[in-house]
């Protein structure tokens, strides 16, 4: 079925506070928009309102037809403790709602007592079953397993999903999407988690479709690959616009936009500032000469009195001329300033010549094997590592950080090196402590002042220092993470895919603050716009538990 969804008038956002207001956005067949704005502008909760999920504060969503299956998939893939695979795809793809709805309507064919709508069982029934079919629920145990294994994924469909590695769940997530059969597709930062093969998969899937999509992403090569339209939800001007083309053209039309607005200010105020001072002068003029005349000209000398009036007359005259030309000036707002995450990583004194060391080690956790590899890091270094999800790539950090032992071979960490760490679980902040205590505790030497001073820098201010880190967003855990990185005084930095999470505004400032660091540097990421922006100088690559040099 092609559907087409409209959005009229929507506000939207949190208790008190409007994150954004009167908009406007269609959604056709074949559409793929990208919606981008920094965290916090109320990306996630756009997306809500339209799957129905959040009521809007102002505005209306509509669907054509009024019963289009719509799919939302969040942030986050929940993961329910004692869910199978089987059952987590059914709930992403809509079809074990379906199921549920299609046997409850089956039920009603046999129940004899009238339903308190009064609609007729048989319409109802009908319809469930329509919607049973259009969501592919007559097929999916078929279909599963063969997408599974398609993904590289030789899991039992069984299998809990509490017991994948961060990668699998990633890649059953991505299985969930491509098996679904929405009408309407609503993504969430689709691309976390996911490796260069799972994002090439996730890019066919999307330029594919012919519904529409509307989705969130970090992901600036996705954006370009696969965006027609952008939809930008800017937070510092309270405003939103809707951008033709793809995401590069996005960004140049922006920049001409605020360009633009700067030069149709400036060119105002520059004007406005010329006529004020000409008035100020003006106006001056004019008591002097009043002040002049009824003090120097004598009381007899009427002619040269009268003349003296009438030349501050006609001062006065210019005077009232200016300002109505100042009032008729029309008026230009200034554009108010974006806020920036700004910030450097906190340097530490050189640690030793050799930062790690693994020699012929091997790394064993269940049935996976990481090596024997051989690898040296030296102080200074700029290493990418790349590889597949399950490849081994998180094994080997923790190798070279000296956090698992190795199970042959041997592994040493050399001497002086202070670890700075974005991990892909964000798992250094967590819990229910407040922010402000736990980023307190891991840097005691800083005064509570200057805690909330240096997260208040990263957009983390008052509401969210207060409140326990695990109910914050990724992404705010991701800038407490990062302000960390400036508190602490590091020799050693590791980076496991940090643009997870990350506004694309604060994408860009941590691969300047990467640029300007000067100690060791260990970086895994999928990001590939990162990938050519981040100056490396070895690259490895890890799959199947091997690592070779490229």
């Amino acid at each position: 079925m092609t559907a087409t969804l409209v959005a009229k008038g929507l506000a939207g956002g949190y208790a008190h506070r409007t994150l954004f207001d009167s908009l406007d956005l269609t959604v056709a067949p074949v559409d793929v928009v990208g919606v981008v704005g920094v965290n916090g502008a109320g990306k996630s909760t756009l997306l809500r309102i339209l799957a129905g999920e959040t009521e809007p504060q102002a505005g209306t969503v509509s669907l054509a037809p009024a019963d289009a299956f719509v799919g939302w998939l969040p942030q986050e893939h929940e993961r329910l403790e004692g869910e199978t695979i089987a059952a987590y795809v059914g709930r992403r793809t809509g079809c074990a709602e379906a199921t549920r709805d299609m046997d409850d309507a089956a039920l009603g064919l046999a129940d004899p007592t009238p339903r308190a709508d009064g609609a007729d069982p048989a319409d109802v029934y009908s319809a469930a079953l329509d919607r049973w079919l259009a969501s592919g629920a007559a097929d999916l145990d078929e279909r599963l397993p063969v997408t599974l294994a398609d993904l590289g994924l030789s899991l039992d469909a069984d299998a809990l999903m509490t017991s994948l590695s961060g990668g699998q769940a990633a890649r059953v997530a991505l299985a969930a999407l491509l098996l679904s059969r929405f009408d309407i597709v609503l993504l969430d930062e689709p691309t976390n988690d996911l490796d260069l093969d799972g994002l090439e998969r996730l890019e066919s899937f999307v330029t594919g479709l012919r519904g529409g999509v509307v989705l969130v992403s970090h992901d600036r090569e996705f954006l370009a690959r696969c965006v027609t339209r952008v939809l930008e939800l800017d937070l510092a001007q309270g405003a939103n616009r809707v951008f033709g083309g793809g995401y590069d053209s996005y960004l140049e039309e922006r920049e001409t936009a605020r360009r633009h607005k700067r030069e149709e200010y400036d060119e105002f105020a520059d004007k406005k500032a010329d006529l004020v001072g000409r008035m100020r002068v003006q106006r001056e003029w004019s008591s002097q000469g009043v002040r002049n005349a009824m003090k120097k000209a004598p009381d007899n000398d009427k002619i040269r009195r009268k003349a003296s009036m009438e030349s501050s007359e006609k001062q006065g005259q210019k005077v009232r001329q200016m300002e109505s030309r100042i009032a008729r000036l029309e008026e230009v707002d200034e554009p108010r300033k974006e806020w920036q995450l700004e910030f450097t990583i906190g340097a530490a004194p050189r640690s030793s010549t050799v930062v790690s060391t693994l020699s012929e080690a091997e790394f064993r956790q269940g049935d996976f094997t990481l090596g024997p590899v051989s690898l040296q890091v030296n102080a200074g270094e700029r290493i990418g590592i790349t590889g597949p999800n399950g490849a081994g790539k998180s094994t080997l950090l923790r190798a070279l950080l000296g956090r698992q032992a190795a199970d042959e071979g041997t592994a040493s960490l050399g001497a002086s090196v202070k670890v700075g760490e974005i991990d892909q679980a964000r798992s250094l902040l967590a819990g229910p402590t407040p922010l402000a205590t736990a980023f307190e505790a891991l840097v005691p030497e800083w005064p509570i002042a200057e805690v909330r001073t240096l997260l208040a820098k990263f957009g983390l201010k008052a509401d969210h220092v207060n409140r326990p880190v695990d109910e914050l967003s990724p992404g705010e855990r991701t800038r407490a993470g990062l302000a960390l990185l400036q508190a602490r005084g590091i020799n050693l930095l590791v980076l496991d895919e940090p643009t997870n999470h990350l506004d694309l505004a604060a994408i860009e400032q941590l691969e300047q603050a990467i640029e300007g660091y000067e100690g060791t540097l260990l970086l895994v990421t999928h990001d590939r716009r990162m990938l050519d922006n981040v100056r490396t100088d070895r690259h490895w690559r890890v799959e199947s538990g091997v690592v070779t040099e490229q």
